[in-house]
């Protein structure tokens, strides 16, 4: 099987932060599954990838990510939940939700 390319892919559903999850750029990789990502309630955590995760999640700088901080430690540490595809990515623009990051970066 192929991949179709990026503009003919269609959207279906993208997933959005619920709860106490929180949306975030990824700023740089610390290895060993960890990575220093800056979140849009502009505080930036040391983020890992969870086991159940770590073979099919695979981070690079500058990627768009949803977090769950720590309930200990939580303003410093958290754990990567998703990652978006650029057409994800490209899609949130679009609808505004990530206005934090034209306005930072």
């Amino acid at each position: 099987m192929y991949k179709k390319p990026a503009e003919e892919q269609v959207i279906t559903r993208v997933r959005l932060p619920k709860g106490n999850e929180v949306m975030g750029v990824v700023q740089q990789r610390l290895g060993g599954s960890r990575m220093r990502v800056l979140c849009f309630d502009s505080k930036e955590r040391i983020c890992r990838i969870p086991g159940r995760l770590r073979r099919r999640l695979w981070v690079r700088d500058n990627d768009i990510v949803i977090i769950e901080p720590w309930e200990f430690g939580g303003d410093k540490k958290g754990d990567v939940l998703y990652k978006y595809r650029k057409i994800e990515v490209q899609f949130l623009k679009r609808k505004g939700y990530l206005k934090k990051i034209d306005e930072e970066f």
